[in-house]
């Protein structure tokens, strides 16, 4: 049996096309964009049978089982209760929503519909993430108690379309985009966030956009520990930074903060000179490759894009959980829209809400 799967949104999804193109148990039918030649071009560079430039029409002509989700932001949440309406499956890219209310209508959407509903939040399964989740649950760094991350990216090129209009990622609060941030270090800790606290810079850099420059949000989690996110979107900054560091009783885990930096990881129980040991890139990523080859079909690339393709269409066949299902999905989005709540309101404290009791 071979899912068949559309693909909305050729930017970022022209990377999913090449993906479910290569993964077996699966036939890529369908793209769709609203540049009605951008996605007849890729249809046909692709051999896809089926383009489309309104998205509506391709639920209700493919017969797709599964729709993978790459448009605009904050178009995720309605195209994704309007994909599981239709009986199909959804594999979005992140945020999951981008409000209160999107949160409880995709929980409602999965209940009723009974589709398999998953976010692509590449980075919990980036070679960092898999190496710490081994240490973390292997007792090595002790309790975690502290943890941070800051995702910093100057895309201000991307904030106006080709005649000059602002476009979406102008207006988006960054901490709504906090999910590449929150979700390897709540998948390493096994936790959720009940808590937030937001802080905004407002928009110093370019004016002209309007677009807040930095937005940082503290929580904290069921477990009791306390995480910082910073994101920033329009802020002068070279290179692009993806950071994470976690804290723990024994120990911490860091990750390079650029290029000529390196991985860092210091046990106190294994280290005579209390030194800090350097993990090269080469040995966290052997340790990954070895775990991604156990999760890939053989000749499948082995990266984390696949790996997380792969997990979504064996869960379907399976008939399992996601392994970033709604639940999970919500935990990592719904502490950045509760950030922003509490930034608008003067910073005061925001409950976080268990999307398990939507």
């Amino acid at each position: 049996m071979k899912l068949r799967v559309g693909v909305v949104g050729l930017r970022r999804g022209l990377t999913y096309i090449k993906i479910f193109k290569k993964l077996p148990n699966v036939k890529l039918v369908a793209v769709c964009d609203l540049k009605s030649e951008l996605a007849r071009k890729v249809a046909e560079e692709n051999k896809v049978e089926m383009w489309f430039d309104d998205y509506s029409s391709m639920l209700e002509r493919a017969k797709l089982d599964v729709v993978v989700i790459c448009t605009p932001a904050p178009l995720h949440a309605m195209q994704a209760i309007m994909a599981m309406e239709y009986g199909v499956h959804v594999l979005s890219e992140v945020p999951a929503a981008y409000s209160l209310d999107e949160c409880k209508a995709l929980v409602k959407a999965v209940k009723r519909t009974g589709a398999k509903y998953m976010m692509a939040e590449n980075c919990c399964y980036f070679p960092f993430a898999i190496y710490w989740k081994r240490i973390v649950n292997a007792g090595r760094i002790g309790k975690p108690i502290y943890a941070e991350a800051e995702y910093v990216h100057d895309c201000r090129f991307l904030m106006r379309d080709q005649e000059g209009k602002l476009t979406w990622r102008a207006k988006m609060p960054p901490i709504i985009y906090c999910t590449h941030s929150l979700g390897p270090l709540l998948e390493v800790m096994r936790d959720r966030c009940v808590t937030a606290i937001g802080m905004y810079t407002g928009c110093n850099v370019d004016l002209s956009l309007g677009a807040i420059d930095l937005e940082v949000g503290l929580f904290r989690t069921e477990k009791g520990r306390i995480i910082k996110v910073l994101t920033g979107f329009s802020i002068i900054r070279e290179p692009p930074l993806l950071w994470y560091v976690i804290y723990g009783t024994k120990g911490c885990l860091e990750t390079k903060r650029c290029g000529w930096d390196n991985h860092k990881v210091y046990f106190e129980t294994s280290l005579k000179n209390k030194g800090m040991t350097r993990v090269s890139d080469e040995e966290i990523s052997a340790i990954a490759r070895e775990i991604y080859a156990k999760l890939l079909p053989p000749g499948v690339p082995i990266s984390p894009e696949y790996v997380l393709a792969n997990e979504f269409i064996k869960c379907i066949l399976e008939d399992t959980n996601p392994p970033i299902d709604i639940y999970r999905s919500l935990d990592y989005t719904l502490p950045g829209i509760c950030a922003h709540i509490s930034a608008e309101k003067n910073s005061e404290v925001v409950k976080v809400p268990d999307p398990r009791t939507f």
